[in-house]
This record gives structure tokens, sequence and C-alpha cells, in this order.
């Protein structure tokens, strides 16, 4: 059964190149991930990132 925060997520195509795709799925069975879970996690650590940073501007 999904979760209450699974159905709210939103869905894309994401079109990879064939190297790309390699080196993040390698990545995640490093990480013992799923490849769309690995792509999240990368993804929520930049915006976390962006958002620390521009708070130090400010």
């Amino acid at each position: 059964m999904k979760s209450e925060n699974d159905k709210n997520k939103k869905q894309l195509p994401l079109r990879l190149s064939p190297s790309l795709y390699e080196d993040l799925m390698q990545w995640a069975e490093d990480d013992f991930r799923s490849l769309n879970g690995q792509i999240e996690y990368l993804l929520s650590e930049c915006v976390k990132k962006r958002k620390k940073k521009g708070k130090k501007e400010d």
C-alpha cells in the first residue's frame, strides 16, 4: 500500500544519456537505492545546499 507521501509525488519523463544513466545506476546500486530513489536523493541534497547557500548570502 502506498503512503500518502507517495500518492502526492509528481511523475515526469526524464531523458538521460546512456553514460549518465550507467553512472547513476552504479551509484544507486552502491548506495542500495533504486535509480529513481537515487535521483530523488541527489536532487533533494542539491536543493538543500542551494537553500543554505542562499541564506548565507542574505
